[in-house]
């Protein structure tokens, strides 16, 4: 039972969890720290994965030679 299990009931007890822990003035805050997060991560991520496929070229075009 992992986390694609979790389904509506699961993430609205979450919310209200969430809600009751940090109150309804925090959770703009939370959710903005939280997307500026993700959107390191996937920039962070595009990167590596661009650094490795530059890489295999650059071992391609030298093998060639």
């Amino acid at each position: 039972m992992g986390l694609t299990n979790i389904g509506i009931p699961g993430l609205i007890i979450i919310l209200v969890v969430t809600l009751i822990i940090f109150g309804p003035k925090k959770l703009p805050e939370i959710g903005a720290a939280f997307g500026q997060t993700l959107s390191e991560f996937k920039r962070s991520a595009s990167n590596l994965i661009s650094d490795q496929s530059d890489l295999e070229k650059q071992e391609e075009t030298s093998s060639k030679d």
